[in-house]
């Protein structure tokens, strides 16, 4: 089953092209990435998915139902979660306040809420010792992980994540990765946007690749990694 699918989507911000009649599919249970040089378009689709931007034509579709015209809040509601490039944590609340954020629009009595917070602890247990701490006292990778448990909070369908390895060292980012893989194991459809290509396309299913706006190449994640077209559609790039 389609958990997304995009059809001749475009944004535009004023009169500048954000992505331009992009056409693509995410099945229920994969994690796919989109890949793509600076300023190509990854982040802008996210958020025209999640419902952040608006967009110019074409269609959103969520499990089938046309999503182009609901709210950002009904999407979160309807289990799309978008985790932004930065974390976008409260560093002012403490990891458990962050975490409890993640379901405020989950209908969920206290005791549900109480269970949901000590599944995802289980989920991501290197939160377990800092649950009462500052999230700003967090290193960057912890804040990363949180940013992620935050999103996992109300149950998503499909978790949609934004250069998840973005000032990470490589320790940080396995650990990143690995709970990435845990997140899918769950059933939870993963749609990445990743800055280290060959770190995405080892976890992805199948990746698209965007340039200048538009759907450059596309396919399963081993015939991309040997594709000499990959390089020059990235440009030798590595952030969005």
């Amino acid at each position: 089953m389609r958990a997304i699918e995009l059809v001749n989507l475009s944004v535009y911000y004023g009169p500048v092209r954000g992505v331009e009649d992009v056409s693509l599919y995410v099945d229920d249970g994969e994690i796919v990435a989109l890949l793509g040089a600076n300023g190509a378009g990854k982040s802008t689709l996210l958020k025209a998915i999640s419902g952040i931007v608006g967009t110019k034509r074409g269609s959103i579709k969520y499990f089938g139902e046309n999503f182009a015209k609901t709210s950002a809040h009904q999407r979160v509601i309807r289990g799309l979660v978008h985790v932004p490039e930065g974390r976008r944590i409260f560093t002012a609340l403490t990891v458990r306040e962050n975490l409890e954020l993640g379901i405020y629009s989950a209908k969920l009595k206290h005791g549900q809420r109480t269970e949901r917070f000590d599944e995802v602890l289980e989920m991501f247990p290197i939160l377990k010792e800092h649950a009462t701490r500052l999230a700003g006292m967090l290193s960057g990778g912890e804040q990363q992980v949180l940013a992620i448990a935050r999103g996992m909070m109300s149950k998503p369908r499909v978790l949609m994540i934004d250069e998840p390895s973005l000032g990470l060292d490589p320790q940080k980012v396995d650990i990143v990765y690995d709970l990435l893989e845990a997140v899918a194991a769950t059933g939870t459809t993963v749609l990445l946007v990743e800055q280290n290509v060959n770190l995405a396309l080892e976890i992805a299913t199948r990746a698209y690749v965007l340039q200048q706006g538009s759907v450059a190449l596309s396919g399963d994640s081993s015939t991309l990694a040997s594709d000499p077209r990959l390089s020059a559609a990235y440009l030798g790039a590595e952030s969005d």
